[in-house]
């Protein structure tokens, strides 16, 4: 890993979560249960640890008892330029399903195009591009 990698306590939803991050963006999905890391500290089928690979890599896991789950304020999660405009565009989109539109992706006085979105698991994201 080259860069600071998003993980991400999920209250009880990582499977939902990680599945849909791995609709939105592709990549490789991997899932473990408590019951296949040998834990008992909570239901058998909770994600004790999930992680995407590929353009956009994230982890996560279920929040365990007395652990906080997401809860964002403060901070975006950036995607400026990471792929070409119109992938970024469907991304955006993707996210906004069941999410909220907080400034929509589209050109800005400066130049470049970008806007922001809060999918439907709370995350934050800024996604954006410069003009080619």
């Amino acid at each position: 890993m080259t860069a600071p990698q998003i993980y991400v306590s999920f209250p009880g939803t990582a499977r939902q979560a990680l599945t849909f991050y791995a609709d939105v963006f592709g990549g490789e999905l991997s899932l473990y249960t408590l019951a296949e890391f040998g834990r008992s500290d909570g239901p058998p089928d909770a994600i004790a640890h999930g992680t995407l690979s590929g353009t956009v890599a994230m982890a996560g896991s279920d929040a365990g008892p007395g652990d906080t789950p997401v809860r964002f304020q403060g901070l975006m999660l950036s995607l400026l330029g990471t792929a070409e405009p119109e992938v970024l565009h469907q991304w955006f989109d993707k996210l906004a399903d069941g999410g909220a539109v907080v400034d929509p992706l589209a050109p800005k006085p400066w130049g470049a195009s970008d806007g922001q979105v809060i999918d439907r698991h709370g995350l934050h994201w800024l996604i954006g591009y410069e003009p080619q």
